[in-house]
This record gives C-alpha cells, structure tokens and sequence, in this order.
C-alpha cells in the first residue's frame, strides 16, 4: 500500500484555512492528493480532509504537531494525522445473527478493509465456527443481567490486552452500560435496521410488516450514551412491496445491514470521518 498523510481539520470558518493548509504542505515539499472541505453554515464550522504524499516532506510525520501548531493556533483548529499504511486494530462483538460478521471478515480477508482483527467477542458460542474458519481468535463472555458488569470488566480486559482501536457491533445484541461506550468515544461503530424510533422493541420487520412499508433501510453510527442516536455514518434503503413476505423484508433487511456496517467501517479506517456535534462529514 503506497503510504499517504491523511490531516483531518475542524475549526471556525474563517477565510484563509484552505490556503494556509495548502501553502503550509507546500512549504515542507508535500503534494497534495486529494483534499475535502465542507463549511456548515449552522454551526459555522469549517472541516476539512487533507491526503498529500509524505515521500519528500522534510518534516518527519513523528514532529508534524510541532510544526504545525502555529497553523492550527491561528485558526483554532482541532486536528489529527493519520497515515494509509496505519492498519487500525478492530474487535468485532457478536451475538447469534452471522450475517454482519461473515461480511466485514470477508471484505477484511479479500484487501477491502485495511486493519487487524486481533479478536471476536460474543455473549454466544454460535460463530465459534466463523471464527475459526477465519482463524481469529473467539472469545466467549456470556452476558446477563445479575452479571454484566463483571462481564463488562472481562470485556475491557479482553479490549485493552489486544490493543484494540475501535470496536465494531457486528448485530451484538446486548446494550452497552454509559460507563462501557465513555470509554471508548466514537470508537464504537453499531449497525441496526432504520425502522427506529418507528418502530422499537422486538420484531421490527414484523412491525413494519403489518404497517404496509414501502421501504426499510439501515443505519450505521457511532455509539453514545443515548441508544441509537449516535452520529450517523452510512445508510441505506431498498424499496419493498405488497408482494413482500415478513421473510423477504428480514432478508432484504440483512443484506442491507452488512453493506451498510461494512462501508461505514472502511470510512472510518480511511480515517474519513469527521464528527461535529452530533452529525458526521464523511468525505
């Protein structure tokens, strides 16, 4: 993979970022690739994605902030720098539904997403086969009510001895504690069916069913505190008609659920996600 610096940037909109950024790149002998802005007149923030070719930057990568700081002083700016060739290190947790975590260890294996998958975490013995099928280690950590938070303590053992980056819920069935998802801010990426708030609680596609819909979706996110009402990554719909079984909508549903986890995961190891209150650029 040829190595590229990837600056991401959100501050106040004000004239003169873009050039000072490009002039800034310029100077040190960098060459710009490619290079997303977006200016959100609501909140006045400007946000911006920068990839240039580090080969004959005279700065090393390691030094970056301390060169760039009086650039980022002037504006105000909030700012990271990632680079292409960084493989991010990915948990996935599952529950007993198969469909998102055979998706994104396919993609993984074929070159689609570039990071590690240093372990697999359920509250089921169910994919144990998957996993070793992928050889990825499976870890096993049975969740229920008299025990989560001892489960959750287990969890956060298991999180840091792999050196995990971020954590993706590949249909994990259970529900995170506040204490577990600040743990780990926007660095948790969940899939759900798009039907929410419409339609809550058990049997979605059952719900959606009976009402007569015309199209269901899916919806990836950022987790917080506040149940499925994170950042919002990546969507999808796909129409549905009166001919549609309750069977065809669970299976027109699931497709959708692992194309739409899986773009959002590639977005977020391409570092191309920028999160601003709670909405997201995604260049």
């Amino acid at each position: 993979m040829k190595n590229s610096a990837i600056l991401l940037i959100s501050c106040p909109d004000r004239k003169g970022e873009v050039a000072a950024i490009a002039d800034f790149v310029f100077r040190h002998h960098g060459n710009i690739l490619h290079a997303d802005e977006h200016g959100d007149e609501e909140s006045g923030l400007f946000l911006m994605r920068v990839e240039f070719d580090p080969k004959d930057f005279d700065i090393p990568l390691a030094d970056f902030g301390k060169h760039f700081s009086p650039v980022a002083e002037a504006f105000a700016m909030t700012w990271r720098l990632a680079q292409s060739s960084h493989r991010p290190r990915m948990i996935i947790f599952v529950s007993k539904y198969d469909h998102c975590l055979v998706d994104l260890l396919y993609r993984h294996q074929s070159g689609e997403l570039a990071c590690e998958i240093p372990l697999i975490i359920s509250n089921h013995p169910d994919n144990q086969a998957v996993a070793d099928f992928y050889k990825i280690p499976y870890a096993i950590v049975p969740v229920a009510k008299e025990n989560k938070e001892a489960a959750e303590k287990q969890i956060h053992s298991l999180i840091k001895d792999h050196k995990a980056d971020f954590i993706v819920l590949a249909r994990y069935m259970q529900i995170l504690s506040n204490d577990f998802v600040q743990r780990y801010p926007q660095r948790i990426i969940n899939i759900h069916h798009s039907f929410l708030p419409a339609f809550v609680g058990a049997r979605p596609y059952h719900q959606a069913f009976e009402r007569g819909v015309k199209l269901i979706g899916a919806t990836s996110h950022y987790v917080t505190e506040v149940l499925d009402d994170g950042p919002i990554i990546e969507q999808d719909v796909v129409r549905v008609s009166h001919r549609d079984t309750v069977e065809d909508l669970i299976r027109k549903g699931r497709d959708l659920e692992k194309v739409v986890l899986s773009r959002a995961v590639r977005s977020h190891v391409e570092s191309r996600v920028l999160v601003y209150g709670n909405k997201t650029v995604v260049f």
